[in-house]
């Protein structure tokens, strides 16, 4: 363990040297991936002083326990030890998971796009009772969440709804998100009391930073439109909404969430590098076997991920056969209990491939 803490160290040192560089500073791309990776070997160095710290303490109450003179020294002494070795237990399960190679888009802020999938009106119903759950949860983990667009459905909730979320390791915690959700429930429009299955899918796109995708902008068409929708004085009388197309793939993005027509045109942008860039990813993602055998891989967006039944009140996520019977906590936002449960089967498999013994 703690060889493999001083090659953290040593490189923790090269970087700590490197930001403060001139060519690095001048160079945009290599000075943002070099801070991330600065901020995250400087978590494992303060473990490494605490490790180091804690085996000091042991060794330290070894010598008293072997000297044998004062039997009040040795009574501490042995206390002392023990309690360390109960930390260094838990710090080095810790570690393990910190030297585990993270995901370079883990750290990266989100665009997440829900959409209504098979049962009419009741998915768009469960759509907006989706977007609500993650609204709530972001809230609840001090992240900013802004709507891009959406498309509400004619019995409420949304046939579509684009938001972007930002904060801290934002795709890391809600890439397991990703997939298709499934209700099972009495909609408000059956007499019959008859449970019906609907759905929704979650799509999660790390955000593209402006030097991860080159967008070539002679190939983007933009067209600019009146806003639609409820209420506001820009309503259909100011062209601020804004739908890009994309000629060589054909996406098209609209954003008519903002007033002004700039700011449209910027978060519609953000939105298209995200998706553009998520295309690479998932290419990237397809070629790496490993990737495409794990349980929790988000990468197939048809896949069935989880079922909220509404009658049980339970919520079963399909991947790792979680079944919570707490849907009323769950669908207003208490969503990390699933979330640490699937960070952690990731965890295991990636030490499994490692092949790492400490």
């Amino acid at each position: 363990m703690l060889e493999k803490l001083q090659i953290v160290q040593q490189r923790f040192d090269e970087v700590s040297d490197l930001i403060i560089q001139p060519d690095i500073i001048s160079d945009q791309k290599r000075y943002v991936q070099l801070n991330k990776e600065y901020k995250d070997l400087s978590v494992l160095v303060e473990k490494k002083k605490r490790y180091q710290s804690l085996l000091a303490n042991i060794a330290e109450g070894q010598e008293i326990v072997a000297d044998g003179s004062d039997a009040e020294m040795m009574e501490m002494a042995k206390l002392q030890i023990d309690e360390a070795k109960e930390e260094i237990a838990v710090l080095e399960e810790e570690i393990r998971v910190l030297l585990i190679p993270k995901d370079p888009e883990d750290s990266k802020n989100v665009v997440m796009e829900l959409r209504a999938g098979t049962g009419g009106d009741e998915a768009s119903i469960f759509a907006g009772d989706l977007f609500r759950m993650y609204t709530k949860y972001c809230e609840g983990k001090g992240w900013k969440v802004n709507l891009v667009d959406m498309s509400e459905g004619t019995a409420g909730g949304f046939k579509e709804v684009i938001f972007e979320v930002s904060g801290t390791d934002v795709y890391g915690t809600l890439k397991f998100e990703a997939g298709v959700h499934r209700v099972q429930r009495v909609p408000q429009t059956e007499t019959q009391g008859r449970v019906h299955t609907s759905a929704a899918s979650v799509i999660v796109l790390p955000e593209a930073e402006e030097f991860d995708v080159e967008l070539d902008m002679s190939e983007v068409r933009i067209e600019r439109t009146t806003s639609t929708g409820p209420g506001g004085q820009s309503v259909n009388t100011t062209y601020s909404a804004i739908k890009l197309h994309h000629e060589p793939t054909g996406m098209i993005v609209s954003c008519q969430d903002q007033k002004s027509s700039h700011k449209n045109l910027e978060k519609a942008l953000k939105v298209l590098r995200s998706r553009l860039y998520e295309m690479e990813l998932a290419k990237k993602q397809a070629a790496d076997s490993e990737k495409r055998k794990s349980m929790v891989s988000s990468g197939d967006r048809s896949a069935k991920i989880r079922t909220y039944n509404y009658p049980q009140g339970r919520v079963t996520d399909h991947r790792i056969g979680l079944t919570l019977y707490d849907l009323q906590n769950i669908i207003n936002g208490d969503v990390q209990k699933i979330i640490d449960e699937l960070k952690l089967v990731q965890n295991t498999e990636k030490l499994k491939e490692s092949g790492e013994v400490f």
